[in-house]
């Protein structure tokens, strides 16, 4: 394994999660349905912890968190920007539309979230001695939050879309009442949200 480009994946994951921050804090101004609300904050406050098991994790492994490296310029960038569209969105649009937009910006978060933390999986399992326990741990405590993150924002992003559109929508989204935290589990919620719309 490229040592070099596990730091680069470890710094880029510890932006991106410090991005999620302004995300979802943001995302919480455009939030109109109460359960969505109560998600994000939830998510908001498992993002705090990810924040802090990473900067634990470059200490253990003596990488820089501070480091500023071309990369993790860039994933700030793409954070910022979807900052600035949920503003954009409160600034120009109803409550409503606001919202889907912050959904949205949500989604495409957590599916570099949950890239990141399945690269950081795979690593771990290519690691030796005291590093690899390290990552393993904050991969074990992490990974499965991410699935639901990721699983359950798509799951309010279809819906309130569904919604928007003028049909019947399942909210809470399927996904929440099952509590998913696979891609199988995922698509058989919304199979059966489906069959009973």
């Amino acid at each position: 394994m490229e040592l070099r480009q596990f730091e680069n994946l470890i710094l880029q994951a510890l932006e991106h999660e410090k991005g999620g921050l302004k995300v979802y804090q943001t995302a919480l101004k455009c939030a109109v349905n109460d359960d969505l609300r109560e998600e994000w904050e939830k998510y908001l406050d498992e993002t705090r912890s990810h924040v802090e098991k990473l900067t634990a994790v470059c200490r253990s492994l003596e990488i820089d968190a501070s480091a500023e490296t071309p990369d993790r310029k860039i994933v700030r960038h793409l954070g910022g920007a979807l900052v600035e569209a949920m503003e954009m969105a409160l600034k120009s649009d109803t409550r409503e539309a606001a919202e889907l937009v912050a959904c949205e910006c949500v989604v495409i978060a957590e599916t570099k979230d949950h890239l990141n933390w399945e690269l950081i999986g795979k690593c771990a399992k290519k690691l030796k001695g005291e590093s690899a326990k390290v990552v393993e741990e904050a991969y074990g405590e992490i990974e499965e939050q991410e699935d639901e993150h990721l699983y359950h924002s798509h799951g309010w992003c279809r819906e309130l879309w569904i919604q928007s559109l003028g049909m019947k929508a399942v909210l809470p989204p399927p996904e929440e009442r099952k509590h998913v935290k696979t891609a199988i589990g995922a698509s058989r919620a919304q199979q059966a949200s489906e069959r009973n719309r």
